[in-house]
């Protein structure tokens, strides 16, 4: 029997819901831990980011105006498509990080769990981080968390999908829409995750994926004028100051991290929910 040739793979963007190509029809070889090739991923270009903050910007007042409760059986019914893509996440991670089977395991049944673990949140937000002031007035005085808009992500870049699950989950838990650069070097469980999305009930635009050099890409996140918050985890550690600087020219909200990951198997606390939440506060006359 004659040898077959092997086929390699070219993955795509994830943008508003579609899988298209990079404009700039590049690619690049992602590798495994050892240097194997394992396929290629589109490197997006600067206008593959600007049209993905348009679709999460056009997505963005259907994911924020459905009830918590909606957005609760959304995001679970992600977590039940993840399981049911178990062993290729762990096989992915395997390849992605270098770590053993079982290590692998254990990573994919966290991020599915984490997943869940914040979908619970959707409905409880209002309730712990909401108030009803004591005032001094014939006034009732109300503050109600909001979800802030369009969130850029600089995925982490070591931690494959556990990482990637729990810097992106806050933000669709919240009710905001996402930009994601996902990791450079380590973008397979991304791109399948986005595959995830797209055949669970997310809408389209309310998680926007790119692949590519996150170096490129993060500045133009930075300074985008409807990019509302900017998480700065995956950012090269060169970078951060500028990007936090070209952030504050169009006032967003920036999630600051560490330098180094930090250990994402940790109970993540509520931390990241609050980061992409605004306070609104409402007065209103008791009446006569």
């Amino acid at each position: 029997m004659s040898d077959r040739i092997s086929v390699a793979k070219t993955y795509k963007l994830y943008l508003g819901g579609a899988f298209p190509r990079s404009e700039s029809g590049r690619t690049y070889p992602v590798v495994d831990a050892r240097g194997k090739f394992l396929a290629n991923a589109a490197q997006a270009s600067r206008k593959d980011l600007r049209e993905a903050v348009v679709a999460a910007r056009a997505a963005f007042a259907k994911w924020s105006g459905a009830t918590a409760y909606n957005r609760g059986q959304v995001l679970y019914r992600v977590a039940e498509v993840l399981e049911g893509r178990r062993e290729q996440f762990i096989a992915e991670v395997v390849a992605s990080e270098g770590v053993a089977v079982k290590r692998a395991q254990a990573l994919v049944d966290t991020a599915i769990d984490r997943w869940v673990w914040y979908a619970g949140w959707t409905d409880k937000l209002a309730t712990v981080l909401g108030a009803a002031n004591p005032v001094a007035g014939p006034y009732f005085s109300f503050s109600v968390p909001e979800p802030t808009g369009v969130v850029g992500v600089l995925a982490p870049q070591r931690s494959s999908l556990l990482g990637l699950v729990s810097v992106l989950a806050p933000v669709l838990a919240t009710g905001s829409t996402a930009v994601v650069v996902s990791s450079q070097d380590r973008p397979l469980p991304a791109i399948t995750l986005s595959e995830v999305l797209a055949t669970s009930d997310v809408p389209g635009g309310v998680v926007n994926l790119l692949t590519g050099h996150t170096a490129e890409l993060a500045p133009w996140l930075a300074s985008h004028a409807d990019v509302n918050a900017l998480d700065l985890t995956g950012a090269h550690a060169e970078q951060r100051t500028a990007l936090e600087e070209a952030a504050a020219g169009t006032v967003k909200r920036v999630l600051r991290t560490p330098v180094d990951e930090p250990d994402w198997a940790e109970r993540p606390g509520i931390g990241r929910l609050r980061a992409v939440l605004e306070t609104k506060t409402v007065w209103h006359p008791t009446g006569v």
